[in-house]
């Protein structure tokens, strides 16, 4: 496994949550998708989705895992250019939606659009199928610490699939004149209402195809994207700033989408989880 991704534990937790909030102060304009209480939330929830004999192991393991899911954070503050491409995908610099003339097999995606394009428009649902793969090989390797390693980053990526301003050119606003709309829709209203959420995700479900899948998320998230543009013109209307009543208002517009995103968000985590285990010939887990 790169260096990079060594999850370091010698500093604590308190040390670990210092360099993601440098991250996300020193790099907001690339750091697009959901923020760090956002990334914990899916985690933490996508435990719960687990069938008996998968979640105990996770539940074990849950805090370490829900600190762990913003790594790729820390990732983007050491090589932003090497790690950016892998939290996004700009669907809409592939013609109309649904996209059908991207290919979803990777090799066959080079073949037709060469890999500096694909790398340039973002890789984000291969980079789910890359990890869903590194899982499911720890799995098979009963390499525990790599299964922890692998489940964290796998999270990461797959609640950035359900984010809508993930799947944009117009990723932070500025093409539609709405700069940083996707900080205040994708990590302020979390930060300001997630207390008052009413999370269920469904049970976690055996995915067949975890690329394929991950695009179908991507698209997903991206039908939501006018939607969520529109309230937040309707919540700035009279008012001179980003105020406490400016949120009220995206919230009471915008709040079911923010949160059924979260919601499937931590279903597919959940899935994901469960998929590379049972893809891995279920293999006997330890307790603790």
């Amino acid at each position: 496994m790169s260096a990079r991704w060594q999850i370091r534990f010698s500093g604590g937790k308190a040390a670990a949550a210092v360099v993601v909030a440098c991250a996300l102060l020193v790099m907001p304009e690339t750091a697009s998708g959901w923020g760090a209480n956002a990334h914990k939330l899916i985690t933490n929830k996508a435990v719960d989705t687990l069938p008996p004999e998968l979640r105990p192991f996770f539940e074990a393991r849950r805090s370490l895992l829900m600190e762990s899911s913003v790594e790729p954070l820390e990732a983007m503050l050491r090589n932003p250019a090497g790690e950016r491409r892998n939290r996004y995908i700009y669907l809409d610099r592939y013609g109309r939606f649904p996209f059908d003339n991207v290919p979803r097999d990777y090799k066959a995606a080079i073949n037709k659009l060469t890999k500096s394009k694909l790398e340039a428009n973002g890789v984000l649902p291969w980079q789910i199928g890359l990890y869903s793969e590194k899982l499911t090989n720890a799995f098979k390797a009963r390499n525990w610490d790599e299964v922890r390693q692998f489940a964290a980053i796998l999270a990461h990526y797959v609640a950035q699939a359900h984010d809508p301003f993930a799947t944009t050119e117009n990723f932070d606003g500025r093409l539609s004149n709405q700069t940083g709309v996707d900080q205040r829709f994708n990590s302020k209203l979390v930060d300001r209402f997630s207390l008052f959420f009413f999370i269920l995700p469904n049970e976690a479900a055996h995915i067949s195809d975890p690329t394929d899948h991950a695009f179908e998320s991507c698209l997903n998230a991206h039908s939501w994207l006018e939607q969520i543009l529109l309230a937040d013109r309707r919540a700035r209307r009279g008012l001179p700033d980003y105020t406490d009543e400016y949120y009220d208002r995206l919230y009471n517009q915008a709040g079911a989408i923010l949160i059924r995103g979260v919601s499937d968000a931590a279903t597919d985590v959940g899935s994901y989880w469960l998929t590379a285990w049972i893809n891995a010939g279920r293999p006997q887990l330890p307790g603790k």
